[in-house]
């Protein structure tokens, strides 16, 4: 017999979140929303709750959870607002995973430490203007001077990237060999030739600070490499794969939460002299949208499973990312077409899951990118 059930510590760590959650994201959303702006004092918040450290080793102040905790962290998250989760995910996923898995005891006491205390904010510099979904026309170079490396290039769609305390930069070390010759670098704020050229507007998830980065002979020590100098892309590649079976826990968060929407209203709202949701085609419509919920759940809570197991799952974890994004943003376009007019409306809450899905669409491999993943491993 399969189990699909929980364990009771997972259970209470999906009751723990949602109630901080509803305490502390839910009332602030709209007002973060509009001002696109990052409550940074949720950090610090969640750091003292013990979450910041969820993914991290117990040695270094974490809790050492399971990939599925990590899952079950964002979907509760994402129930109430991306535009904050998808800040606290780079923080957990890639820039605090990354020093788990590629990081030395040095780094670690460093960044690592005081990372899960709320005390350094991370961003991670991988896209650039040109070399998105191609990391091989990537520009950015980090070449060889003295003891270190001088990085020049510029980063582009950079989450955090306007406050960080530090950037975790993928730059060319060895430029002729392509995707064979990248690294990790880690940039301090403040360092000399490093800027935030710009912050980006978005349409959604608007508390997500996004920019642009720039680095004009910003030279650093050697000691700030991360990881094996020509194998950053692989390492990058390593820590984007769990990211991207968050991801998929994130859009399972936001559909739930947009379904919900959608299901009171069609209980509530009367037309015809009864509740529109007693009209076939609207039951269809949520039918199918609970359906689709359902799929995204055991796709990216299996692909999740296989990483705790150490079993293969390249494949399941792009799955994952494609379907549950993909259905959010069906479910997402239902819940507003279930309210009519009122969906159209901000002050009603549905317009905003209906926005931000399509940020996790294209965030960490676009949905064809996902395809061509899945065709790859298929043996195609």
């Amino acid at each position: 017999m399969i189990d699909f059930s929980f364990s009771e510590e997972q259970e209470m760590l999906r009751r723990s979140i949602r109630s901080f959650a509803a305490k502390e994201i839910a009332p602030i959303t709209a007002e973060y929303d509009e001002k696109e702006e990052f409550p940074l004092f949720i950090f610090k918040r969640l750091a003292d709750q013990g979450f910041l450290g969820i993914r991290a080793p117990q040695e270094y102040g974490g809790s050492g959870a399971s990939a599925v905790s990590g899952i079950i962290f964002c979907e509760e998250l994402g129930y109430f607002f991306s535009g904050i989760t998808i800040g606290i995910y780079v923080q957990i996923f890639l820039v605090l995973n990354s020093f788990k898995f590629f990081g030395n005891d040095r780094q670690k006491q460093e960044y690592l430490v005081p990372g899960i205390q709320g005390n350094k904010i991370g961003a991670w510099g991988f896209a650039e203007p040109n070399a998105g979904s191609d990391p091989g026309a990537m520009t950015t170079r980090a070449i060889k001077k003295g003891d270190g490396y001088l990085i020049n290039g510029t980063k582009m769609f950079i989450t955090n990237g306007t406050f960080a305390n530090f950037i975790i930069v993928t730059a060319k070390t060895d430029p002729e060999k392509g995707t064979k010759g990248m690294g990790l670098l880690i940039v301090d704020k403040g360092t000399p030739g490093f800027s935030v050229s710009r912050k980006l507007k978005k349409m959604c998830a608007g508390a997500a600070e996004t920019t642009e980065l720039v680095f004009e002979d910003c030279w650093v020590p050697r000691e700030k490499l991360l990881g094996e100098e020509n194998l950053g892309f692989y390492n990058a590649q390593k820590t984007l794969t769990e990211g991207r079976i968050v991801m998929g826990g994130l859009s399972v968060g936001m559909a739930r939460a947009a379904f919900d929407l959608a299901l009171k209203h069609a209980k509530e709202r009367v037309q015809f002299g009864q509740p529109i949701g007693k009209f076939q085609g609207i039951q269809w419509m949520l039918a199918e949208m609970a359906l689709d919920i359902e799929a995204a759940k055991l796709l990216t809570y299996q692909a999740a499973w296989l990483l705790d197991n150490g079993k293969t799952h390249l494949k399941e974890a792009s799955m994952a990312k494609l379907f549950a994004t993909e259905m959010c943003t069906r479910v997402a376009n239902q819940a507003v077409q279930i309210h009519g007019g009122y969906g159209l409306m901000k002050e009603y809450e549905v317009h905003r899951f209906y926005r931000d899905c399509k940020i996790a669409e294209i965030g960490e491999g676009t949905s064809q990118i996902h395809k061509n993943i899945i065709a790859w491993q298929l043996g195609l």
